[in-house]
């Protein structure tokens, strides 16, 4: 299905029990809404709808099935307690999402937070010895499902199954300084760490693995030219097996083939649609439309392979709303084409689902 963003320019899974999609606006019109819980869409009408909030994931409670009458009496007579709406993570950087299970990086519980939504049920991993988790920064899926985990403490990619097994490590402290990203084919053969380094340093870069951790190849060196990096934080890959590298420290997202070789790029400093100020998360959907999230803006922004701007969607809020952020960071799109976008400062996942071409026209025709 391809993304319905016709036209947006200029006029502007199996499907999930519970579903997170965040979508709003890089400055006004807000998100339409009314008194009578007419639900939130974006655009605001009367430009025709095309993707509407579902839902927020903070805690179990929010993928929990429905506490019956006889539950909640047996519940109280054993004095057990109801499910904690207290969020599960505290500093999330990075999240994925596949089949209806939504994992999450959190920084300050250093492991894997996942929503597993056609179990209704909520689990963590990487916390266990010898191959526990050290600072999750980044996260990746495989055709497989498998999690591969960007750990800027261990400077090692960790690869787990779905359910959290540990497989195996790629890479070290011989190949990388402090990574902070990670992409991976979508048949599992080119593993991509983004080396974030450190400041001082001239190992801004991209080292690419073979499936068994063979290092393959080096991208970029410290620079602003065409390969160069300043400040990588995160890296996705598309259906075509394009590598897109989110180059933060200098605005702008860099495209390179299966084997590294530079492509082209898009993306500027500014403050005017398609531009970025602090860029942090980046996720491109089974069309090959690439999704950036901004810090600064608290929106993320949707581009076509050329780089061309279909939407802006979010903005800043101190309250927390559907479609208003504090800090958002990382992003995600599912196979459903769902959306879900990672807000640090209030502790949320807010995910929306698009809108079909028949769904749209009804709600502009109501």
């Amino acid at each position: 299905m391809k993304f319905p963003f016709r036209n947006l320019q200029t006029s502007r899974l199996l499907s999930l029990a519970c579903a997170v999609l965040l979508v709003a606006c890089a400055a006004p019109p807000e998100p339409s809404s009314t008194a009578d819980k007419s639900p939130l869409v974006w655009p605001q009408l009367p430009d025709q709808p095309r993707l509407a909030y579902e839902t927020v994931l903070r805690s179990a409670a929010d993928i929990a099935p429905p506490e019956l009458d006889k539950d909640k009496l047996m519940r109280a007579l054993s004095g057990a307690s109801a499910l904690s709406e207290r969020p599960v993570f505290e500093k999330a950087a990075a999240i994925v999402a596949r089949q209806g299970r939504i994992y999450v990086a959190d920084l300050r519980t250093e492991s894997i937070i996942v929503f597993d939504v056609p179990r209704r049920r909520l689990f963590r991993f990487g916390q266990r010895a010898p191959n526990a988790l050290g600072k999750p920064a980044g996260l990746a899926l495989d055709h497989q499902s498998n999690v591969y985990v960007a750990d800027s403490k261990r400077r090692q990619v960790l690869v787990f199954d779905s359910l959290g097994l540990f497989l195996r490590a790629i890479g070290g402290p011989a190949d990388l300084d402090r990574p902070t990203g990670v992409a991976v084919s979508r048949d599992g053969e080119r593993i991509y760490a983004v080396d974030r380094s450190y400041n001082e340093s001239n190992n801004h870069r991209v080292v690419i693995y073979a499936k068994d951790g063979t290092k393959l190849k080096i991208i970029g060196t410290r620079g602003s030219g065409e390969g160069q990096f300043n400040v990588p934080l995160q890296a996705a890959t598309g259906p075509d097996g394009t590598l897109y590298v989110l180059d933060s420290g200098n605005f702008r997202v860099q495209a390179f083939d299966r084997d590294g070789n530079f492509l082209r790029t898009f993306g500027q400093l500014g403050v005017n649609p398609g531009n970025f100020a602090r860029p942090r998360g980046i996720a491109v959907d089974d069309d090959g439309n690439v999704y950036v999230t901004d810090a600064s803006f608290n929106n993320f922004q949707v581009f076509n392979q050329a780089g061309q701007l279909l939407l802006a969607v979010g903005q800043g809020g101190g309250v927390n709303n559907p479609g208003k952020f504090g800090m958002l960071s990382g992003i995600a799109v599912d196979e459903t084409g769902r959306i879900y976008a990672v807000d640090q400062l209030f502790n949320k996942v807010e995910v929306f689902r698009r809108l079909s071409e028949k769904e749209g026209r009804q709600m502009l025709s109501q």
